[in-house]
């Protein structure tokens, strides 16, 4: 049984190795979220996830498994008026295909609920096929709205030459 709870700036150490293990190098190669073909560089540093939990309205919601409560996985909500914005969902690759993702997603949407949210909002790179069709399994739908891929190559350099796009996914949630 995992056990949730917000992330603290005491975290950041290791929620930076979690998220850079996720997406970048080698260790992200060892599950199905990897950037690694689409990306080289980090996927974030202690300073910007700082920043990223400073924001208003802002967590990282934190999945540890017991006996010894390590971090297995996390994932950024940010209250933004009527929606719930979730990014950087964040698995240990070695245990990635396993349920900690859904389990992540679900608890934001509690989350999401409990805030009186009407929908939760992401964005995904638009070539990431596997990982749209996973979320549009869980009942997310793609909108029309795209968004530019940041260009601070502090976090990621493209490896292709046509520019990357980031799709705006939606899933309304249930009163």
């Amino acid at each position: 049984m995992l056990h949730f709870a917000p992330a603290t700036p005491a975290d950041l150490p290791a929620l930076n190795r979690l998220v850079n293990r996720a997406y970048r190098g080698e260790a992200s190669t060892q599950g199905w979220t990897t950037e690694a073909a689409l990306l080289a560089g980090q996927r974030t540093d202690e300073a910007d996830l700082r920043e990223q939990l400073e924001k208003p309205a802002a967590q990282f919601l934190l999945a540890r498994r017991p006996p010894d409560d390590e971090l297995i996985g996390s994932v950024f909500l940010q209250h933004q008026g009527p929606e719930l914005y979730l990014g950087m969902l964040s698995v240990e690759p070695t245990l990635q295909a396993g349920g900690v993702g859904r389990q992540l997603v679900q608890a934001a949407e509690s989350h999401a609920r409990n805030l009186g949210c009407t929908a939760v909002r992401m964005t995904v790179i638009s070539v990431r096929h596997e990982l749209l069709a996973w979320y549009e399994r869980l009942g997310y739908q793609r909108t029309s709205e795209t968004v530019a891929f940041p260009t601070d190559t502090r976090f990621g350099v493209p490896l292709q030459a046509a520019p990357l796009v980031l799709m705006v996914l939606r899933k309304e949630m249930e009163k």
